[in-house]
Formats: structure tokens, sequence, C-alpha cells
């Protein structure tokens, strides 16, 4: 900004017309989607969420397994979304179950031992979305990590299906609400 001549400020060359072209544009009602820091996107028509006990049907049954995934489920919903949580049947919903459990030899080693073990563990899920139909799946998803065969696997177990629910949980909410 400069003075002129008298000593006024000379402001930029904004128009009335220009502000209100602004202030409307901004304030028009239209088709919208709400988003989130998280990159979720879900439609504002979307008002509650359910998530159905997820039992476990492996092979190997892990007590609490089916409980810690429901609930880390429950859990990243409430904290990415803005919806609210029911026990019965919600505009949005997830259900499933556990479909195995196991580990297996990874790599072997020279002397043909097993180096490294994979545990793994999947999880079919079926996502209905009453409000878009369209956006509904069901799907398997199934994580792992690898621990070192010298270990037991009652050793390493808590800590790896830990790890291993949090990457399935974050692999099921981001199918369900975040489109890239």
């Amino acid at each position: 900004m400069k003075l002129n001549s008298d000593h006024r400020i000379l402001f930029p060359a904004i128009t009335v017309l220009q502000i209100l072209i602004i202030f409307s544009l901004s304030t028009i009602p239209g088709c919208k989607i709400s988003y989130s820091f998280t990159g979720a996107s879900i439609s504002p028509q979307v008002k509650t969420l359910s998530v159905q006990y997820f039992q476990n049907r492996a092979s190997l049954v892990q007590p609490g397994l089916s409980q810690q995934l429901t609930d880390a489920l429950i859990d990243k919903c409430k904290a990415q979304t803005n919806l609210g949580i029911t026990s019965g049947v919600g505009d949005v919903n997830f259900e499933g179950e556990i479909t195995d459990y196991n580990t297996r030899p990874g790599t072997v080693s020279a002397d043909a031992r097993a180096a490294v073990n994979r545990f793994t563990i999947s999880v079919r899920v079926k996502f209905t979305n009453a409000v878009d139909p369209d956006l509904s799946y069901e799907q398997t998803f199934s994580r792992y990590e690898d621990y070192d065969s010298s270990f037991d696997l009652s050793a390493v177990e808590a800590e790896l299906s830990g790890k291993i629910i949090t990457l399935l949980v974050e692999d099921i909410f981001n199918r369900a609400f975040v489109n890239w």
C-alpha cells in the first residue's frame, strides 16, 4: 500500500461485485461429501455405523481374538468418523468372520530348517452401505508378520497378532471409507 498526495491509503481494487460473487459461491448449497483429516469420505446421509461380532471360524481358534478384532474396528471407526455407533444395524454395517489363523515356515536356511516363520490372520468382511449400496463390498483381508523360527509362536503371538489386527482394521476401514 502506498500513500497518495493527500495521505490516504490506496487499497487494491476489489469491487463490491467481486466480494458478492465470492460470498455467493461459498454459500451455494449442493451435493457434498464430508471429508475428514483422516482421508475418510462419508456421505452426509450416513448417520450410524454398526460392527457385528466377528466369529472365529479358523481351524485354530485363539480365545479373545474375535473380541479383539471387533473392538479394534469399533475403536477405529469412533476415532476416524463422527458416526453414531449402534448395536443394531446402522446405515453402514460391518460383519464377518476370522477365516484363517496359522503359522507356516517362511524361508529355509542352509541346513534345511525354517529360518523364519510366517504368522497369518485372514478375515472375511461384508460391508453394507444402506445409503449407497454401490459402496458395499464383501472381501477377504489377509495380513502376516514374519518371526524368527528360534522363537515359539506362543512367545511372540500376542505382539504379532496385535500388529496384524491393526493392519487388518486399517485395510477394512480404508476399503469402506477412503476412496483414493
